[in-house]
């Protein structure tokens, strides 16, 4: 009898860590929208606040859309504009990267989307502001939560 007793316990058991196993994936997958994108998409408004940050107050030249920048005269450099709405991209004031963080045209396969807003504050002051996302297609749609610099 107590064969018997044992084997429904382990049955119940089985059943119980099955269960718990499914969290196990869902775990999984939190971990890698939650953790891994968010942090990468962090990592790239960041990266690009810093080389806005680099040019000298008055550049209106500089094209920023590139890495490194270039002065090619057809850039808008620090000129107010754009938007930080990564659903309406302005031109010169957006750009798309790929899975290692490479710059890449915008009809290409993307994985991520970096808009930049620049706004003159005061008559010595410009504000310079990036917001980065991820695609869609990468994650939960809550996967990115629009790192912001």
């Amino acid at each position: 009898m107590s064969l018997v007793e044992t084997m429904i316990a382990l049955g119940l058991l089985l059943v119980v860590a099955a269960g718990v196993l499914s969290l196990g994936g869902i775990a999984l997958a939190t971990t890698e929208n939650q953790g891994h994108l968010a942090a990468r998409t962090a990592e790239y408004a960041q990266d690009k606040m810093e080389q806005l940050l680099v040019l000298r107050y008055l550049d209106i030249q500089t094209d920023t859309t590139v890495f490194p920048s270039v002065i090619t005269g057809a850039g808008t450099g620090l000129t107010p504009g754009g938007s930080l709405n990564p659903n309406a991209p302005v031109a010169g004031y957006s750009d798309y990267l790929d899975t290692f963080g490479n710059v890449v045209g915008a009809g290409a396969n993307w994985e991520y989307i970096r808009v930049w807003q620049i706004t003159q504050a005061a008559p010595n002051l410009k504000n310079v502001s990036v917001l980065s996302r991820c695609a869609p297609e990468l994650g939960s749609p809550n996967c990115c939560r629009n790192p912001r610099w």
